[in-house]
């Protein structure tokens, strides 16, 4: 089991920033590519960023390119992505998840799961 919590969510004007968090429990945060997705009312759940176990490589949804970027720390046990620019199509609740495989974006591919955090932004 790896409970993740998630944290930084909260209300930002359009072109601003936030930080979100995931905190992971026990100690084998290091063996899972962590990943975050998104899903706003109405929508189904999307892949926005992963970042390897591997390597620390990391990709993400075309939609967030360039505006988003994820990070890892393992000494902490936490993830974290960045978001700048925002847009109000970027409101959603965001999740963090783990899997175990190398550049996993769909959703089945993630095992565990947080509880998520709202993220909305005004325009």
């Amino acid at each position: 089991q790896m409970p993740l919590v998630e944290s930084g969510g909260g209300l930002v004007q359009a072109g601003g920033s936030l930080r979100l968090s995931c905190a992971a429990s026990g100690r084998t945060f290091s063996r899972y590519t962590m990943g975050w997705f998104r899903q706003a009312p109405g929508k189904e759940r999307e892949f926005v960023a992963g970042i390897n176990w591997s390597d620390g490589s990391r990709y993400y949804a075309d939609s967030v390119r360039g505006r988003f970027t994820i990070s890892r720390d393992s000494g902490k046990n936490t993830v974290y992505l960045q978001m700048n620019s925002l847009k109000p199509e970027d409101a959603a609740v965001y999740y963090c998840a783990g899997s175990g495989s190398l550049y996993a974006h769909r959703s089945d591919e993630y095992v565990y799961w947080g509880q998520g955090t709202q993220v909305t932004v005004s325009s």
